[in-house]
């Protein structure tokens, strides 16, 4: 027997160098869907090569290579099996019909909208990176909250897209009908996503109200952080411990909330508790020398008051209280730090010390 008679014989309802060239498209497939994968991002690359907002290729290739790689499979699959036929023997049910062969060509249909589906949603993140570095060269900050927010956006319309192309396609569904449908069972829906919607309506109020943008340092529900990044559902914010916290965008608009950015100055207000041996010229004299240095320095306004307040349980109390004109929570620690320094500076020099907590014991002695 040759090779010809080999490949052309017949089993299970095909021949074998059917069989073989079907093994070798998988194996091919397996081999060059990288290859090929990293050939396409190439060419995606190329339409935006002009564009001064483009991305790296490795941004673009670890975005798109998994999407592509499962694709590229799914089309070596069908060049595969696409000449192969079921065996007569098995007696199967016509693909119009319930069966073996409607089931396998519906999930091979589903596998196919799912593949797309990805790499859809992988160009409308590419996309949505593309518009930020070109946000990022604006002042405004309020496309930086826009894009990730439209990117989300776009991407839900995707999804239900190709939940109805493949109710419609795949399943043989009256996409129609089911709409028509939803309006019977609309309110049970809507009981069911209430959260959902008042989420996605307070995302809407954020961005009309725009009560904050991204970067702005806000205090809402006890928690004080950066907004990072406002999404469909919630709000996330960076908080000074360096955590990330998400908040549902319906506490963001119904809570008390405080843009920190949009102040002027940062407050600041403590007390300086000096002993008791320390006389009234000396407490005058202090007290004049701090109020000088706040209203002197470069980066306090002429709002601070340095007063002489309580006769405390263990120290005379001078209340401190000034205003820094800057956000920067560095540059607020350093200018906070030097009026401390200089407050001890002051006091050291008026021969005078700070108190702390202490108590006195007087002890009678009574003779017998």
């Amino acid at each position: 027997m040759n090779f010809q008679e080999t490949f052309d014989t017949i089993y299970l309802g095909n021949k074998v160098g059917d069989y073989l060239l079907g093994v070798l498209f998988l194996f091919g497939g397996l081999l060059l869907r990288r290859p090929l994968s990293g050939l396409i991002v190439r060419i995606f690359i190329q339409v935006f090569r002009r564009s001064e907002y483009k991305l790296e290729y490795q941004t673009y290739r670890d975005h798109l290579k998994k999407p592509l790689n499962f694709l590229l499979f799914l089309v070596f699959l069908f060049l595969a099996v696409s000449h192969l036929e079921y065996p007569e023997s098995w007696n199967l049910a016509p693909v119009e019909e319930f069966g073996v062969r409607k089931i396998t060509l519906r999930i091979y249909q589903l596998l196919w909208v799912v593949a797309i589906t990805r790499v859809v949603l992988k160009l409308v993140v590419i996309g949505g990176e593309m518009f930020m570095k070109r946000a990022d060269q604006t002042v405004s900050k309020q496309d930086d909250q826009l894009i990730p927010f439209a990117v989300e956006v776009i991407k839900i319309l995707i999804i239900v897209v190709a939940l109805l192309v493949t109710a419609s396609t795949v399943f043989k569904i009256n996409v129609g009908s089911l709409v028509a449908g939803l309006g019977i069972g609309g309110l049970a829906i809507a009981l069911a996503a209430k959260e959902s919607l008042e989420n996605l309506f307070g995302s809407f109020t954020i961005f009309f109200d725009k009560p904050f943008v991204v970067d702005d340092l806000v205090t809402v529900a006890g928690v004080t952080g950066t907004v990072i990044k406002v999404g469909f559902r919630s709000t996330r914010l960076r908080t000074l411990e360096k955590s990330y916290v998400t908040i549902p965008n319906k506490r963001m608009i119904d809570a008390e909330l405080d843009n920190l950015t949009l102040r002027t100055f940062r407050r600041v207000k403590f007390d300086v508790g000096l002993t008791y041996g320390t006389n009234m010229d000396e407490i005058k004299s202090i007290v004049s020398e701090i109020q000088n240095y706040i209203d002197e320095h470069p980066h306090t306004n002429q709002e601070g008051n340095v007063r002489f307040m309580e006769f405390g349980s263990s120290s005379l109390n001078v209340m401190v209280l000034y205003y820094i004109d800057t956000m920067d929570w560095d540059t607020y620690l350093k200018i906070k730090e030097e009026v401390n320094y200089k407050i001890m500076e002051i006091v050291e020099k008026s021969k005078s010390d700070f108190a702390f907590p202490t108590q006195t014991i007087h002890l009678n002695q009574h003779k017998d």
